[in-house]
């Protein structure tokens, strides 16, 4: 496979870079652009909220989404192989799910690699979290009650962070993941079965290797979930998994996973839509219900 065509798959895009771009870095910044170009045709128009605020959680870029004050904090990580991505691709679904939930919602917008390579990402995420705890009072929602969540890679980083915060006994009360980036050797049968619809195994190795260059680090929990030790006292966690998205099957061994060690989970599987579907709310129906579900998972649990 080209290279060009592994970074179209692993973004999800239909935008193809000119042919004069032949430089790696050329093509994947035209890609980056290409996402977000894509957002009015894919997620429809913006919703309007009475908050809606670019901040700088302590270095780090994000932005505010609130319809009310002393909401609970739901802190979003967007996906994207690592190195795709922004607060603008997942602004749509943002908004929606701080609309319905009755939570300010925080989206992040963390270190991208190849130019970060791990842990850049992770620590701009912990630096978010520890933001929220020390100014929530100033931002207007109540960090007593924060969850977090994620799409993809976001998905991964979302679920690292919610086990390193019950390690460092501050812990998080929820934790949302969809179809989160749980195996970096890659080796579900899903890849096999349903990587043809539009992530494939050869673009998700190319994600974990630019993201974690060092093959050392991909064996650790920090990078791999399932490498923890123990998963018991982890938070109660909504997982989302799409049927045809190579990533199905990992999702579904996390959820197994989180089972077994006693932490309570609801995992949706949605039929008949791929990796990517949950932010295109213009486009796909079941991106509506699925953000929607999530707002109501965040309103049950936070909302007391």
């Amino acid at each position: 496979m080209t290279l060009k065509r592994q970074i179209i798959t692993a973004a999800g895009l239909r935008a193809r870079p000119p042919a004069e771009l032949s430089d790696s870095y050329e093509i994947l910044q035209f890609l980056r652009q290409a996402m977000e170009d894509s957002n009015e045709a894919e997620c429809g128009p913006a919703l309007p909220l009475p908050v809606v605020a670019d901040v700088d959680a302590g270095g780090v870029p994000a932005r505010l989404y609130a319809a009310r004050v002393d909401a609970p904090v739901f802190v979003y990580v967007h996906g994207g192989g690592w190195c795709y991505g922004s607060i603008e691709t997942v602004d749509r679904a943002c908004r929606r799910i701080a609309d319905r939930s009755g939570c300010a919602v925080l989206s992040v917008g963390y270190r991208l690699a190849p130019e970060h390579v791990f842990p850049a990402a992770l620590d701009d995420v912990e630096t978010v979290i520890a933001y929220v705890r020390k100014a929530g009072a100033e931002l207007g929602v109540d960090p007593s009650r924060l969850a977090i969540g994620g799409d993809s890679a976001g998905g991964q980083l979302a679920t690292v962070v919610a086990r390193r915060q019950r390690d460092a006994a501050t812990p998080l009360d929820l934790q949302v993941l969809i179809y989160p980036a749980i195996d970096p050797m890659t080796a579900s049968e899903s890849y096999d079965e349903v990587g043809s619809y539009g992530l494939d195994r050869a673009s998700m190795q190319r994600a974990w290797t630019m993201y974690a260059p060092d093959p050392l680090t991909r064996f650790t929990p920090d990078v791999a979930p399932l490498a923890a030790d123990d998963l018991a006292g982890l938070p109660p966690a909504l997982i989302i998994t799409a049927e045809y998205d190579a990533l199905r099957d990992e999702g579904a061994d996390y959820a197994d996973a989180l089972l077994s060690a006693g932490v309570p989970v609801v995992h949706t599987r949605y039929m008949g839509v791929n990796h990517g579907f949950a932010r295109k709310l213009a486009v796909i129906d079941d991106a509506r219900v699925a953000t929607d579900q999530v707002a109501a998972y965040l309103r049950a649990g936070l909302t007391f």
